[in-house]
């Protein structure tokens, strides 16, 4: 199953703009541990196999290069890159009809035992583990704790904190909550958007959010206020959209600018927890998903 796509640059230029700068810096300043989060896990996917790419690639990286390692990359054959899933562990797979293989559920123990045995050998290139799911048809799901259960995550925490040498691991989930705390404390995260936005406007949210990270802490109920004013006579999906566009359209010019990019990250994630909870079914109050977003974006 091919999971590559050589239009990814195209989806996440900004995003995939960070990790280069980032691996090509004199002190390679990415993190050994990356969990990527959000809906659309074949993005992530896609993104992660770049990542790998990037790292492996023998010359400039650049997204045409025809290095051996990148033809392998972008045909999925690298023998150190590797999409790890409940199906896909060769110690248990026998065949591709093995039932056993088909009714697992999860990630075990003696899997986590394999990727440990295996960082023992060295390796002259730079490993890129990618943790996810996926069914038996080849659709990539996210990661859980019923299929990366919190036994196995532990057998492998030792791993995560301190990989051997040119190690990276990557780690696909729906939300960060879904994966155990220890986990996700050893990993530097990121909100990966849908592919294909609903829209990229936000005209309806930039007088009252333009700025905002300057706003002092005082005024966080005056900034709940006109949040709700707007969500009352606009649907409150769209205003949390527009928000996270907003946020986007900021991240763009400020890439070099650490501290206030990582903070627009986490604060996209708050809006996108936002519009989960109006999601649910009962639907949080909104006052209360309103008032809780407004204090985590000012005070936070």
């Amino acid at each position: 199953m091919q999971y590559y796509n050589n239009e990814i640059s195209q989806k996440y230029p900004k995003l995939l703009e960070y990790f280069e700068n980032g691996i090509k810096s004199e002190d390679k300043n990415i993190s050994h541990c990356l969990l990527f989060w959000g809906p659309d896990i074949t993005s992530q996917c896609e993104l992660a196999l770049e990542v790998a790419r990037i790292l492996n690639c023998s010359e400039d990286g650049s997204s045409d290069c025809n290095c051996l390692n990148c033809r392998w990359i972008k045909e999925q054959s690298h023998p150190e890159v590797k999409i790890y899933t409940r199906l896909d562990f060769k110690e248990s797979q026998k065949t591709s009809e093995d039932s056993e293989t088909k009714g697992k559920k999860n990630i075990n123990i003696e899997q986590a035992k394999a990727i440990i045995n295996e960082l023992s050998i060295s390796s002259e290139y730079h490993r890129v583990y990618i943790f996810c799911d996926r069914d038996e048809d080849g659709n990539l799901l996210p990661l859980n704790q019923i299929n990366f259960p919190e036994a196995t995550s532990n057998a492998l925490l030792k791993t995560f904190e301190e990989p051997p040498k040119n190690t990276t691991f990557i780690f696909l989930t729906k939300d960060r909550s879904d994966i155990i705390s220890t986990v996700v404390s050893r990993a530097q995260s990121f909100f990966i958007p849908a592919s294909v936005k609903e829209s990229e406007s936000y005209e309806l949210v930039e007088n009252f959010i333009s700025n905002y990270w300057t706003t002092e802490k005082n005024q966080v109920l005056e900034f709940e206020t006109n949040m709700i004013n707007l969500i009352a006579s606009n649907d409150a999906k769209t205003i949390f959209t527009q928000m996270q566009n907003y946020i986007s359209a900021v991240l763009k010019s400020n890439l070099q600018n650490k501290h206030l990019f990582y903070k627009l990250m986490q604060d996209i994630k708050h809006i996108e927890d936002a519009k989960r909870q109006i999601s649910l079914t009962p639907a949080m109050n909104i006052q209360t998903v309103v008032e809780n977003l407004s204090f985590n974006l000012i005070l936070n």
